[in-house]
């Protein structure tokens, strides 16, 4: 079974095909290709509050050649997804319908809370143990989604318009850390020996230049170790000496300040790091509803 997800983001549009096995009772999901358009939809709808014509035009031919993709590939089902810079953007709506009638595609603008659901539908807690609490953080360009998991449980979860892109545009006012903060403390109080696992291209990124393996824990020394080695060189010396895209290369350290800030605000040691995202939980929900129809 193959099914397909694409995640318009604030920083970059995804477009993932899936395949889905079910091997003694087991399902299996295995990412077929994953394909990565950095537009950063988020530099016009934070700081403009509207996605300009030359973005709108980008997006549109991006989508274009996505759904023919789509239509090769033959997949079981897809669906669209947008989150913050969309969600943000006064044009929005106008933006939908265009891309409805010049594509066929059909895209959702979706909430934090749903954002912060389709990314722990992942369901990497099948593989974790059950007395062990965790919490999702999911840090994207223009929010960052909190989920906690307790006695397999989902404890609390909530949205925080803190992202990467916010913070390089300087958007991110005391009060919206204090927020943060007050909402960590909450919930976690009492909860002791908190894991952390961790979603987003930027985690994915700091991962592997720690040269840890995929699930293996990253420890909050080790990040704090790689994030100043981040902040010392420029913006081009992240791409010419540690091999980053342009647009990874200055989103990278603002995604580690906040999963830095968040790990320590919860008292956690280890992040684990099992490369999920948006797009993966629309194809888990997919095939939930496949098998459930």
């Amino acid at each position: 079974m193959k099914f397909a997800a694409i995640d318009i983001g604030s920083n970059a549009i995804r477009l993932l095909f899936s395949n889905v096995s079910e091997v003694e009772g087991q399902v299996h999901f295995k990412k077929s290709s994953l394909i990565r358009v950095p537009l950063r939809l988020g530099d016009d709808a934070f700081v403009n509050k509207n996605i300009s014509e030359a973005k709108i035009e980008k997006l549109i031919k991006t989508l274009t050649a996505f759904k023919l993709l789509i239509d090769v590939n033959e997949p079981l089902a897809f669906r669209a997804c947008a989150t913050s810079a969309m969600r943000e953007a006064d044009n929005g709506a106008e933006i939908i319908e265009l891309i409805k009638h010049q594509t066929g595609i059909q895209i959702e603008i979706i909430d934090g809370k749903t954002e912060a659901d389709l990314v722990f539908s992942n369901r990497s807690d099948e593989n974790l143990e059950n007395s062990v609490p965790y919490l999702y953080i999911d840090v994207g360009g223009g929010s960052t989604e909190l989920t906690l998991l307790y006695n397999s449980e989902v404890i609390a979860a909530k949205s925080f318009n803190i992202g990467t892109i916010r913070i390089l545009h300087k958007q991110i006012t005391e009060h919206k850390w204090n927020d943060l903060d007050k909402w960590i403390n909450l919930h976690t109080k009492g909860i002791k020996d908190i894991v952390a696992i961790g979603s987003g291209g930027n985690i994915n990124k700091i991962n592997k230049l720690a040269k840890k393996k995929l699930v293996k824990p990253l420890s909050i020394d080790q990040l704090v170790e790689i994030n100043a080695i981040l902040s010392r060189y420029s913006f081009e010396e992240r791409i010419s000496i540690l091999g980053l895209n342009p647009d990874r290369a200055d989103v990278i350290v603002p995604a580690a300040k906040i999963y830095i800030h968040i790990m320590k605000t919860a008292n956690i040691q280890n992040i684990i790091v099992p490369q999920i995202g948006v797009a993966d939980g629309i194809v888990h929900q997919l095939y939930d509803e496949y098998i459930n129809r």
